[in-house]
Order: structure tokens, then sequence, then C-alpha cells
């Protein structure tokens, strides 16, 4: 009779222990996709930005017409990369497409910036004095919520990597590690500088 008590107890504790771990991974999975959708709403709000900034700079800029499209076309391929990614952040391609997307995105933006120094009547306008402001901001909470995700992509990969939780991951539908979203660092190497 005692020993089918301790028995009992036994499974009844190896049981918790094993929903312990379930839970946990759970918790953590739902907090780095929670932080990604974070970033979405930023990424989003960044992507809907740039097309009015380059409308704007259409007018004073006719003959940066490749430097206008490179930046349409690098944000168009932000935004399909987004989709993929926010789709299902679990796909590390996908979210690795985003950030070399986003990092293209970035660079483009700054030589677009760069090309705008030679324009002060574009500086001056006042709509464009405030997208560049909004597209600042943004570029900082895009910033802080990138920094958010990977810290909690960082926090499920090293329970998920701990033992025993790395033994029963698989089991519980968690078979690998989730992936960071890094910019591309060379295109961004150099923020852009806005001045007016």
């Amino acid at each position: 009779m005692i020993t089918g008590i301790v028995l009992l107890g036994i499974v009844l504790a190896l049981v918790a222990f094993v929903v312990g771990i379930y839970n946990k991974l759970v918790t953590y999975s739902n907090r780095y996709k929670n932080a990604f959708a974070q970033i979405e709403v930023q990424l989003k709000r960044r992507h809907d930005l740039i097309p009015n900034l380059v409308e704007t700079a259409k007018g004073y800029m006719a003959h940066e017409r490749e430097t206008l499209d490179a930046v349409i076309s690098a944000r168009n391929q932000a935004t399909a990369g987004l989709e993929r990614a926010a789709s299902d952040p679990t796909n590390a391609e996908a979210v690795k497409g985003l950030g070399e997307a986003e990092g293209a995105l970035s660079g483009a933006v700054g030589r677009l910036f760069a090309v705008m120094e030679a324009y002060p009547d574009l500086k001056a306008n006042q709509n464009m004095m405030q997208l560049s402001e909004e597209l600042t901001s943004t570029e900082n909470k895009v910033s802080f919520a990138r920094q958010a995700f990977n810290d909690a992509v960082t926090a499920y990969n090293i329970y998920r990597q701990s033992f025993p939780t790395v033994a029963l991951a698989g089991m519980f539908g968690h078979p690998s590690d989730a992936t960071l979203l890094e910019f591309d660092s060379e295109a961004i190497a150099e923020p852009p500088k806005v001045s007016f």
C-alpha cells in the first residue's frame, strides 16, 4: 500500500514537472510571437510613411528618379518580407529574409536622405519635415520593438536549450530555436542623418 502511494506520488510529481515545462515553453513562445507582432505594427507604419516621403520628394528631385525607384522597390520587398514573417514568426528563413529586406530598405532611405541634402527647398518643405520626423520616430520604435523581440527570442531559446526541456521540446511541438531579427549591418552602418 505504501509503495503504491509513493509510486503514485512520484508519477504525479513527474506529470506536474512535465506540465510545468510544457506551460513554460508555451509562455516563452507566445512572448516572442507577441513581440514580433509589436515589430509588425511599427514596420507597417514605416512602410506606410515611405511612399508619402517619396511622393513629396518627387516634385523636387526630378533628376533623382533612380534613387526614388530604389526606395520604393526596397519598400515593396520589405513589405513582402514582413507579410511572410508575420504569417509564421517561427519560420527562420522568413525572419532572416525580413531582416535582409529591412536592412536594404534602411540603406535605400539613408541614400535618399543623403541625396536630399542637395535640395534645400525640399528640406524646407513643411510636409517633408513632418514626414522625416515621423519616420525618425518610427525608426526608433522599430529599434525598441526589435530589441524586445530579440530579448524574448533569447529567453525562449535559453529555456528551450536547457536540460531537460531540450529532451521534451520536440514532443511538445517546439522542434527548433527561434530566430533573432537582425537587420543587415552593412546597409545601416551609418544611420540616415536628417537635418533641416
